[in-house]
């Protein structure tokens, strides 16, 4: 149902790690692919906050002025590869420059200062989310991930991915599969 061919471009979906997930990083985790190719891919987690850092915290840190559209903001974990790293993804409506990427039609992930003056002022994407680091994958490995049903691919959708309740994003990844969460197993198997 929510599972598609593995040999495809999943770019722009959504990666839902299934329960009995190995990796304690990936637990209950919800990745925006922001690449897929035969060369890996790459991805940012959505719905794990950084414990104890706001955007306000990482503003200062950069030594960029905070404003009124900082505030209130989570830094997530993006992932366990290049902790230092930071990442914005955000709606498609932001320009962006030449370091943007474009994600599908709805999405843009950008990685330089620029968005974050422009977030902290008010002026940057309608929508953001802020991470630091990113989840990796050498040649083979997503596909190899996906065959041994550790995730389920969703279409990825804003709603749920700027929602800035963290904890009710794996639920509602898995129910717009039309999966109820409770009923699924940590035991893997093939039909």
């Amino acid at each position: 149902m929510g599972q598609t061919d593995i040999s495809q471009d999943l770019t722009g979906k959504l990666l839902v790690a299934m329960p009995g997930m190995g990796d304690p990083r990936f637990e209950h985790a919800v990745v925006m692919l922001c690449a897929h190719s035969g060369e890996g891919a790459m991805g940012l987690i959505v719905n794990k906050q950084v414990p104890e850092l706001m955007l306000d915290d990482l503003l200062e840190q950069l030594e960029i002025d905070r404003g009124d559209g900082s505030h209130g903001r989570a830094v997530h974990f993006g992932g366990p590869v290049e902790g230092g790293r930071g990442f914005v993804l955000h709606s498609a409506d932001y320009p962006g420059r030449d370091a943007t990427m474009r994600i599908g039609d709805s999405f843009g992930m950008t990685a330089t200062k620029d968005i974050l003056v422009e977030i902290a002022q008010g002026s940057g994407p309608r929508e953001a989310l802020t991470a630091l680091g990113y989840a990796g994958w050498g040649p083979g490995q997503l596909e190899s991930e996906l065959r041994q049903n550790a995730w389920l691919t969703v279409e990825a959708d804003a709603a749920i991915v700027f929602d800035t309740d963290n904890s009710a994003k794996w639920s509602r990844a898995l129910k717009s599969l039309g999966i109820d969460p409770r009923m699924l197993s940590a035991e893997g198997g093939r039909a």
